[in-house]
């Protein structure tokens, strides 16, 4: 793949603000760094490159946050639906055209975008989370092998039942790093794990745990909603960009 110097910008422009937004929240990395990744080279680049940092940092957050968790038996159900789901969606991967996938992430972006501003306020039973686990946690796998992005519907699943912020953290990485278990090996399995790819990620991660704490930090300056309100705007302008580009 030929490196063009605009594209790496790009990257490094969307896993900067991909750190920011994890340090910040705990989770959203994806959401702003695959598309922006994608924008520079194509749909399975960006994903593969992102997987590697997906591992790692969600394997930090899962150990530091280790002691507080939801019920075993709801994570590990919706842990096993996941690793489903992605097995399912990296196959999808490496067999969709790459307009097809860059339509996805675009109708991802804005499905999340109008979900937030219908309903910002939904909030969803421990009992009612339960009953719809499966179907859950298996679409968000899906999503994650297929373009890199589950939190859609994973991490607006989680937030709907206003969980408070460690438990949250501890359950959307326990869950993230299991899909990214099962997806790293797989798309080396497939030839998508190229040599370059590998050393994007590893660059990328390094990146990107430099500027989670960069996040951290300017979360207790600025409230949630403003950081909420910048990743909506952003996520609108990557989204039109893409369909352009598919199209």
């Amino acid at each position: 793949m030929p490196i063009d110097p605009t594209a790496i910008a790009l990257a490094i422009l969307g896993i900067i603000i991909g750190g920011i937004v994890k340090g910040a929240i705990g989770a959203g990395a994806p959401v702003v760094a695959v598309p922006m990744l994608a924008l520079a080279f194509d749909v399975p680049t960006a994903v593969t490159i992102f997987a590697i940092p997906n591992l790692f940092s969600n394997l930090w957050q899962a150990w530091a946050y280790r002691e507080h968790h939801l019920p075993r038996s709801f994570t590990a159900t919706f842990v096993l639906a996941a690793i489903i789901g992605t097995a399912v969606g990296t196959v999808m991967l490496v067999s969709l055209p790459p307009e097809v996938l860059m339509v996805g992430v675009a109708c991802v972006c804005f499905a999340f975008i109008a979900f937030r501003l219908v309903r910002p306020g939904w909030i969803l039973p421990l009992l009612t989370a339960q009953r719809i686990i499966w179907p859950v946690g298996t679409a968000s796998g899906v999503l994650q092998g297929a373009i890199g992005v589950s939190a859609p519907i994973s991490v607006t699943f989680l937030s709907a039942m206003k969980l408070e912020r460690p438990v949250f953290i501890a359950t959307i990485s326990v869950v993230f790093l299991a899909m990214s278990l099962v997806q790293l090996p797989m798309m080396a399995g497939l030839g998508l794990l190229t040599p370059q790819r590998i050393v994007f990620g590893m660059g990328a991660l390094v990146l990107l745990m430099v500027t989670m704490p960069v996040g951290s930090a300017l979360a207790r300056r600025w409230s949630a909603q403003v950081f909420n309100n910048l990743i909506l705007i952003m996520l609108a302008v990557i989204a039109v960009r893409l369909l352009i580009d598919a199209f």
